[in-house]
């Protein structure tokens, strides 16, 4: 079991380039106020004075100390020669140099903090990775963080306190760190800081250890029996409480080993109940078992992490591809996956099939059968046509003559004008058709290949390619479909199998409408006649010429004495005539609106979606596999590349970490 501590220590090794966070490894994380004694603790673990020390915030940066126990120098030089000091330290940023004056550590552990933080006592969240190998450590791995601060001192930013907390929080908020709370016995528990934040993201108390520091600074009369006997406070995993050495012992330089003596003299004076559960040794003992334990109980949900990591990195990998090798090979893959891709999403047998939206042929299925046919649909056949309109044309078609019979000129003038208003939606339904193609194109780029988003030039060609193809085929097919409202009105065929007689129309009309005898319709027409010449011939005398053009609605020449009301009552003749042009307009229309309804989308699917669906790949092969384009289409984008080789490298890191973890067998772990 004493292996596990040095095995998470290799652990943190591997992942130091990319970042312990992701696998969140077992470790003792120290929390405390400026000055709470923090230092003293850790130095007391090890035995030795190796750091920095002063006023205000010393720490400035996450250290990550690890103690290796090791044989003492006569065993070592017996077995191997290997380095001639009893204790020494390594960090991580300096290969292979090996300090074994602790003042050089504390010298060096300075300089690294003013290289990653400045010197303006700012903090950076970059750890210093320091290994101490003596015989005299238990295996711990520890990390030291800046004090907690409230007032900003000197240049220090004034938002200190939150930069702090920040960073405290993003390393005890690891579950599978253990918190050392450090609090001086002379400050209330009930005000500590790092109680509040342990408690804050460990509420059970299960992974939090308190030290009360400073014992022998309480005032007189006064002790910590209470707060150690966890009576004030109870602390799951416990209390120990430890006598810090004085300043002044420091400025006479007393060595940690005199310091212990005292603190045991001091405990066995002051709590001889408590003497063999407190004090400097008894903590780094409990802190070794607490780790060791943790990290058996940590081990098998960090090797089922590894290997979800593993392959999730793996999956990751594999979706940024490869790096280009055959670059005439790549190109042509692409430009065939991606034409399939778009053929498949237009067919509907795409693997990337939306949920949220219709889209693709489904699409354009919805735009041929419910926007254009119920655009069509709710055409009326008469729409715009007044009784006065088609009694006017009625009257333009006869000339000077009146007429006895309904002229088929109007019905042709009017028809016509009637089926020139399907010309618009019919356009319409192209522009849809159209821009869903458009859609399509993003669609393939963004769901159905990856590809495309590492070489960011070759996805703007195709794009560009597909749709200058687009671009080309719609005037073709706006014209066809002009060309389709045009044959219909070149020709009104009124021998249409469907299309009703006109003499039948007629008869219908007159049978359900019967025109009065022939002397009184003579007679009233006389009389009507003679009325109206009179009075055309005083309005032509009052009524100056204006122009030769005929009288229009919009300029009607009044030719009554009274004014001529808007709409005047139609004569049972006109009302007959009338409607029987209505009912032909109406019959017509609907046969040609049924066609156009049904050739529209065909020439469509035709000229536009099938031919592009066709020459597609053609087109992108002929524009875009040429020689001297396959270097610079061919470039992939920084940010995927810089992916792939952080992915490559974590890949790595798991793969060596559950090398690592496989190597502890069952066996080792009770």
């Amino acid at each position: 079991m004493e292996t596990l501590i040095p095995t998470i220590n290799r652990l943190q090794e591997v992942f130091l380039t990319v970042g312990t966070e992701i696998i969140q490894l077992p470790q003792i994380v120290v929390v405390g106020s400026q000055s709470s004694g923090k230092s003293s603790v850790l130095e007391s673990l090890v035995g030795r004075d190796f750091l920095p020390r002063g006023s205000g915030i010393v720490t400035r940066r996450p250290l990550v100390l690890q103690l290796i126990n090791v044989p003492p120098l006569k065993e070592r030089l017996k077995t191997e020669n290997g380095i001639k000091a009893e204790e020494w330290g390594t960090f991580l940023h300096c290969k292979n140099q090996i300090f074994t004056d602790f003042q050089e550590i504390c010298k060096e552990i300075e300089a690294e903090t003013e290289r990653g933080s400045g010197d303006n006592k700012g903090i950076s969240p970059e750890p210093i990775y320091l290994k101490i190998y003596s015989p005299n450590v238990l295996n711990l791995t520890l990390v030291d963080l800046p004090g907690i601060t409230k007032v900003p001192l000197g240049d220090q930013p004034e938002d200190i306190e939150a930069q702090v907390q920040e960073m405290i929080l993003s390393f005890i908020s690891n579950p599978n760190s253990l918190i050392l709370a450090v609090s001086p016995a002379n400050s209330d528990l009930a005000t500590s800081d790092a109680l509040k934040l342990a408690r804050d993201v460990d509420p059970d108390g299960r992974r939090t250890l308190l030290v009360v520091s400073k014992l022998d600074l309480m005032d007189a009369g006064t002790d910590a029996l209470e707060v150690l006997l966890g009576r004030v406070i109870p602390i799951r995993l416990g209390i120990v409480g430890v006598v810090n050495r004085s300043q002044h012992d420091i400025n006479t330089h007393k060595t940690l080993q005199d310091s212990m003596k005292d603190e045991q003299a001091f405990l066995q004076r002051h709590y001889p109940s408590l003497a063999s559960r407190a004090g400097s040794r008894y903590l780094a003992k409990t802190l070794s078992r607490l780790l060791m334990h943790h990290i058996r109980d940590c081990l098998p949900d960090l090797k089922t992490r590894v290997t979800v990591l593993s392959a999730q990195y793996q999956a990751q990998l594999i979706s940024y591809g490869q790096p280009v090798e055959d670059h005439s090979a790549t190109l042509l893959q692409i430009v065939t996956k991606f034409a399939s891709d778009y053929c498949n999403t237009i067919e509907g047998t795409a693997r990337h099939i939306q949920t949220s939206e219709l889209c693709g042929g489904a699409r354009i299925c919805y735009i041929f059968h419910e926007t254009f046919g119920r655009t069509l649909q709710s055409i009326d056949p008469l729409g715009g046509l007044t009784d006065l309109d088609i009694l006017t044309a009625i009257r333009n078609a006869t000339g000077p003559r009146p007429a006895l019979f309904v002229p088929e000129v109007s019905f042709e003038l009017l028809v016509k004008r009637q089926i020139k208003r399907l010309e618009e939606p019919s356009l319409r339904c192209v522009e849809l058709v159209h821009e869903e193609l458009q859609r399509i194109i993003q669609h393939c780029s963004s769901f159905s290949t990856q590809e495309l988003l590492r070489f960011p030039k070759l996805h703007d060609s195709i794009v560009e390619v597909v749709t200058g193809l687009l671009r080309k085929r719609l005037p073709i097919t706006n014209e066809m479909v002009h060309n389709l409202v045009a044959i219909e009105l070149a020709y009104i065929n009124t021998k249409h199998p469907d299309f009703t007689d006109a003499a039948q129309v007629s008869a219908s009309v007159n049978s359900q409408q019967p025109l009065p005898l022939l002397d009184s319709c003579s007679q009233a027409e006389a009389t009507d006649g003679g009325k109206r010449w009179k009075n055309e011939k005083v309005a032509e005398e009052r009524t100056p010429v204006t122009g030769f053009g005929s009288p229009s609605k919009s300029q009607a020449i009044n030719l009554l004495d009274t004014a001529m009301p808007a709409s005047r009552k139609l004569s049972a003749k006109e009302q007959r005539d009338c409607e029987v042009i209505q009912r032909l307009i109406k019959c017509y229309f609907l046969i040609v609106r049924k066609g156009i309804q049904d050739s529209v989308p065909k020439t469509v699917m035709h000229f536009l979606v099938n031919h592009v669906k066709e020459h597609l790949q053609s087109e992108l092969v002929g524009q875009l596999y040429k020689q001297p384009l396959l270097q610079e289409l061919l470039i992939e984008s920084q940010e995927t590349a810089q992916q792939r080789t952080e992915v490559a490298q974590m890949l790595e890191a798991l793969k060596k970490a559950n090398t690592i973890i496989s190597e502890i067998r069952e066996t080792h772990l009770w």
